[in-house]
């Protein structure tokens, strides 16, 4: 490691993006596997940031709903950090660029989502926050002198030396390795959405670096909990698919089944907006019954307010403005991760993370809406500003070895563990369809089945039902 190496962070989401601008004036290399971060899962984020900025509103309030949609499985302090942070990174995002909606007097417009009390969930946009978000950053990042792009390269392995990681290899699109030095590494590297067969993330979600964070001996938290959005656009024969955003419901849309009945009467005081968990368990078993739709026909304002579902349904021959969006659950959010404390330190030297590939417990079993952006940059920036004031670690003189994320699994037998997973671990669970979904895995080699075993196991082993992990055993007992 030379003396001069920089932060490595892997992943330009907005957690990457945020991270690395906050580190200046520390030299960052911030590396991708596509260019300047194109195809993150926080480009296709259609919610907003959830902030206590309305004057009825405190950030107290916010925390219980954090706590509430996270079955009180939480970090209470990482929560009240998180929502006490919250109305500063707006502010900070602002300064940066990013234009949220605004009402006619110029204050920001508040929207509400499910489990939130109140509206407090700013977009840009309409339903294009995310995109918006990492436009403006990447625009900062691409102009900052400190860092360094380096897109179409994927992360294979980790350097070790003296007791902590040191840097690491990637290999680009057409096949050639590279190593670089570096004085920490930061894992940013976003969720597991892909390892499902169905979901709203974009491929690049498939869990490699949780994989390679695990490989390295960081621990893992909370793996079990995986969260299925309710509402994704219900396309025959697709992995990944269109998000249809909760805001839609916010503003009036009703979740229906195939006879035309209200899903969420008499399941939940708030209906169609309580928790992502309990809306996407009776959805899952309404697909079954028949399917679901969400009639938004009510909803109007369609091109500013929704740009981005209205373009998904009529690309695909569905006008939601005069016909009901088929819907099904899809796997969205991973709120475990790698173990890592407030400042975003593993169990490794030298090794970080952020963002949904980490898990600081402030999500608990269940993310609230509208929580997942606001914790990417806010992590980010507290994580960037502790990285711009650590020490230049000594330059090591050991032995050094390679720790590997593995081979990964032919086409043919992804597709077969994405279905396994989707089928027994969805939004339903039990213990004898997990067994059989380990004893499948244990027949296939590749860093994808190691990551889908370590989730099946901790699965297995929490046999009450909690949050987004839900045992029908349990439920049945």
């Amino acid at each position: 490691m030379r003396a001069d190496a920089p932060v490595l962070i892997v992943g330009a989401g907005v957690a990457g993006l945020a991270t690395a601008l906050a580190a200046a004036p520390r030299p960052v290399r911030l590396l991708c596997r596509t260019h300047d971060g194109v195809g993150s899962a926080s480009a296709l984020a259609q919610g907003g940031i959830a902030a206590a900025i309305d004057p009825a509103d405190h950030p107290a309030a916010h925390a219980r709903d954090t706590l509430v949609a996270g079955a009180h499985h939480n970090d209470a302090t990482a929560v009240r950090w998180l929502t006490d942070e919250a109305p500063r990174t707006v502010a900070w995002l602002v300064a940066q660029g990013v234009a949220f909606d605004r009402e006619e007097d110029g204050a920001l417009r508040l929207g509400r989502e499910g489990g939130h009390g109140v509206p407090r969930i700013v977009h840009a946009g309409g339903d294009a926050t995310g995109a918006a978000m990492v436009q403006a950053l990447r625009a900062q990042a691409q102009r900052a002198s400190h860092i360094q792009w380096r897109g179409g390269v994927d992360v294979e392995a980790l350097l070790w030396r003296d007791g902590r990681v040191v840097g690491l290899r990637t290999r680009d699109e057409r096949g050639r390795e590279e190593i670089h030095d570096a004085a920490r590494v930061v894992l940013a590297t976003g969720g597991i959405g892909s390892l499902f067969a169905r979901t709203s993330n974009p491929p690049g979600a498939d869990g490699a670096g949780l994989a390679l964070g695990l490989a390295a001996g960081a621990a893992a938290r909370d793996l079990e909990f995986v969260q299925f959005h309710p509402t994704a656009l219900d396309l025959p024969h697709r992995q990944s698919l269109p998000l249809v955003t909760e805001a839609l419901r916010g503003a009036g849309a009703r979740l229906r089944d195939a006879r035309g009945h209200p899903v969420m009467d008499g399941v939940h005081p708030l209906g169609d907006l309580a928790p992502r968990d309990v809306v996407a368990r009776r959805v899952w078993q309404a697909c079954q019954e028949g399917g679901v739709w969400l009639d938004a026909t009510t909803v109007t304002d369609w091109p500013y307010r929704f740009p981005t579902v209205l373009a998904a349904c009529l690309e695909h021959g569905i006008d939601p403005r005069k016909a009901p969006i088929p819907v099904t659950p899809a796997a969205h959010f991973h709120m475990g991760g790698l173990s890592i404390d407030l400042d975003g330190d593993t169990a490794v030297p030298g090794l970080h993370a952020v963002g949904e590939v980490a898990c600081n417990g402030v999500h608990g079993a269940n993310r609230l809406a509208s929580n997942s952006l606001l914790e990417g940059v806010a992590c980010g920036r507290q994580l960037g500003a502790r990285l711009a004031t650590l020490p230049w670690a000594a330059r090591g003189q050991g032995a050094m070895r390679w720790i590997e994320r593995g081979p990964s699994l032919d086409s043919g037998t992804l597709a077969m563990l994405r279905q396994l997973m989707w089928s027994a671990a969805g939004p339903q669970r039990d213990a004898a369809t997990l067994r059989e979904a380990l004893r499948q895995c244990g027949l296939w080699h590749g860093w994808q089945t190691r990551l889908a075993e370590a989730l099946l196991l901790a699965a297995l082993r929490r046999t009450e039902s909690l949050g987004a992990h839900c045992r029908r055993d349990a439920l049945a007992a």
